[in-house]
């Protein structure tokens, strides 16, 4: 696949970032072997271009990046296709910054866009360049993830995680908060709006509701099989995706229709001015047509990119389809044609930044990759040269096994392998299942298979334990191995052939049965489970676990920070204690240790009790904070802040202090 240089898109940063320099240790060394430089910082680890929000108007499309702090928001030349104006968005003046904007949408001329982790809605004006802050909707760690706008030009807002429809007068700036929409609800996922209503779909209920704009009245108009997740209206009718199934129903609530996806689900929805709906499904990315009356869509183009997320769809008035992909992509179709074009965002003129990473793996003495929002970062040790390519989402995790690498991708549930001497991605399969969160993957050299430890999408809760062949592409998924949670964590014993799995209770989003999280123990030869145990009562999510010398060593993300260490034998807890926060265990030159989220980003090592051994990484992963030693040796690839990292954890050494760059 093509490789770029990271040195372009340092370059079309256009000042974004600064000179890196070595951070120093806070404190003297008491050894000579602590002497000198302990931290070095090669950049930023992973480069971005990937969009959550977009939106159209005369002409211009909007997108809003994600991962950049503080996000961009660029206006594109739909004819010339090029970024023409880019601003960011800036803080709020009471609830923080801004990491991107799920939710776009024009009203009287300007385009709005409501922000995460601060719910926070701005407003961009065409005319002047000016972007204006207008409201906070929740506190930090909240989200906007919909906008939609009435004729008369009334703009609408679904939060998280109240689960509320917020309405914002342009003309006064009056807020109306509609209230609750049904008990127990945290995600009004999508929103539409016509003259007398409010349509939004509810993501753990996964209810469509329609809430009259006059009197506040909620109507029940559809029940989903899982969360709703996109709403759009036309004439008399709404039109909602629920999993697997398209949703087409009268504004009355009358005549619905459920229309089966063959095996997908939509994620953007369009409606011609005909009634034709146009969507493009998930995982694949193809483009089909619907209309009401038919029994199933009609797929009318393969996907313009592959394996993408398409975050809003919109008809030009030449008969273009324009879709807006997550990567960080813009792609038109010709509807008479079935002609597309792709354009890359980046190459387009869209700043890049620096993201915060999926996963990291090491390779020694060859590279260090790094798995970001659908591309791979990687940097040459040899060389010192960085380059980068396409991956069909998020590795989640990343795995060796010779001269490939294997990733657990999200949202599509696939394995890639990827060649290290060609770059050459290829797709093992899917996990299927319902399972599309894949957390943790690791190789059993002693049966030559891949593991891997998921977790579902919409209101589900069981994960699985996949067995994946490399060379085959056959996959074994085992659902339910621990009754009523899901997987994020896997750690093998490859000696005695058995997996130990860390549960999780919450599974994807739907009440759970359980109340404390599980570890279970899989027999890989006769593909059963050896026994269950609940090591702390009322801990509820397992964020990693790893065997090491007779003990099974676990962090909790719910409780946050709690660690133990399980003796397998009588599966009692030997250890346990509290870190900063949560994040991943990994094994060096017979040690334990852990890097974790919170109190700035700290390293510890992990015995009776905990020793501190370096803080003040920043918290800048995506998923979770991780160590990749080099062998024979206490250096250890990490980040610091958002940068690439190799800092000495030689724990005869006093306390690391480190300083994140700017970035």
């Amino acid at each position: 696949m093509p490789r770029k240089p990271l040195a372009v898109l340092a370059a079309l940063a256009a000042g974004l970032l600064l000179p890196v320099l070595p951070a120093q240790a806070a404190t003297p060394p008491k050894a000579p072997a602590c002497a000198g430089p302990r931290v070095e910082t090669f950049g930023p680890a992973s480069m971005t271009g990937a969009i959550v929000g977009a939106t159209v108007h005369e002409g211009r499309a909007y997108v809003v990046t994600r991962g950049q702090k503080p996000p961009v928001l660029a206006e594109i030349d739909l004819s010339s296709r090029k970024v023409v104006r880019s601003v960011r968005l800036p803080d709020g003046p009471a609830t923080g910054e801004p990491e991107g904007g799920w939710a776009t949408t024009v009203a009287g001329g300007k385009i709005y866009v409501g922000t995460y982790p601060v719910p926070d809605l701005y407003r961009f004006d065409p005319a002047t360049g000016e972007v204006e802050h207008l409201a906070s909707f929740g506190r930090n760690g909240g989200y906007i993830w919909a906008l939609a706008a009435a004729p008369d030009g009334t703009v609408f807002a679904g939060t998280y995680p109240d689960g509320r429809v917020k309405q914002y007068v342009p003309a006064t700036g009056a807020v109306r908060d509609f209230g609750v929409l049904a008990p127990g609800e945290r995600y009004v996922r999508a929103l539409a709006a016509d003259a007398e209503n409010v349509y939004a779909g509810l993501l753990d209920k996964g209810k469509l509701v329609a809430i009259n704009r006059a009197s506040g009245a909620v109507t029940e108009l559809a029940q989903g099989t899982t969360g709703i997740g996109v709403v759009a209206e036309h004439g008399d009718r709404v039109l909602a995706t629920s999993g697997q199934t398209l949703i087409d129903v009268r504004k009355d609530g009358t005549d619905a229709r459920r229309v089966p996806l063959g095996g997908n689900s939509f994620d953007a929805l369009v409606v011609a001015a005909d009634g034709t709906v146009y969507a493009t499904s998930r995982p694949d990315g193809a483009v089909h047509r619907y209309r009401t009356g038919d029994s199933a869509p009609t797929r009318i183009a393969d996907a313009p990119s592959p394996d993408d997320e398409t975050r809003r769809l919109a008809l030009t008035g030449d008969g273009t389809l324009v879709g807006f992909s997550g990567s960080g992509g813009m792609w038109s179709l010709d509807l008479s044609s079935g002609q597309s074009q792709f354009t890359d965002l980046i190459e387009a003129g869209l700043p890049a930044g620096a993201e915060r990473p999926q996963s990291m793996l090491l390779v020694p003495g060859r590279a260090v990759y790094v798995g970001g929002h659908f591309f791979m970062d990687v940097r040459d040790l040899r060389t010192g040269e960085q380059r980068r390519f396409r991956v069909p989402g998020e590795p989640k995790d990343l795995v060796r096994r010779g001269n490939k690498i294997y990733a657990a991708i999200y949202p599509s549930g696939k394995i890639i392998s990827i060649d290290l001497r060609t770059d050459e991605v290829r797709s093992l399969g899917s996990l299927g299942h319902g399972q599309q969160r894949p957390w943790d993957i690791e190789y059993d050299p002693v049966r030559d298979k891949l593991l891997v430890a998921s977790a579902p999408l919409g209101a589900e809760l069981e994960g699985a334990l996949s067995i994946v062949d490399p060379d085959t592409g056959r996959i074994d998924v085992h659902k339910g191995v621990i009754p009523g949670q899901s997987l994020m964590s896997l750690s093998l014993d490859a000696r005695k052939g058995v997996v130990y799995l860390g549960g999780d209770v919450l599974g994807g989003g739907t009440p759970p049965v359980h109340t404390s999280a599980s570890v279970a123990a899989f027999d890989l030869r006769t593909r059963t489970v050896l026994w269950q145990v609940d090591p702390v009562a009322g801990h509820r999510t397992f964020q990693d676990v790893k065997v090491h010398d007779g003990l099974l060593y676990g962090v909790y993300k719910r409780n946050s920070g709690a660690w133990i260490a399980l003796d397998l034998a009588t599966r009692t807890v030997k250890h346990q204690g509290t870190l900063s926060g949560y994040g991943e265990l990994t094994t060096h030159r017979g040690r334990v240790f852990v890097s974790t989220f919170f109190g700035g980003g700290n390293v510890y090592e992990l015995g009776a009790e905990a020793t501190h051994l370096a803080t003040g990484l920043g918290d800048d992963w995506y998923t979770n904070p991780q160590l990749h030693f080099e062998p024979g040796s206490w250096k250890a690839w990490a980040m610091s802040g958002r940068h690439l990292a190799r800092i000495d954890l030689d724990p005869r050494c006093p306390l690391l202090t480190v300083t994140p760059p700017q970035t």
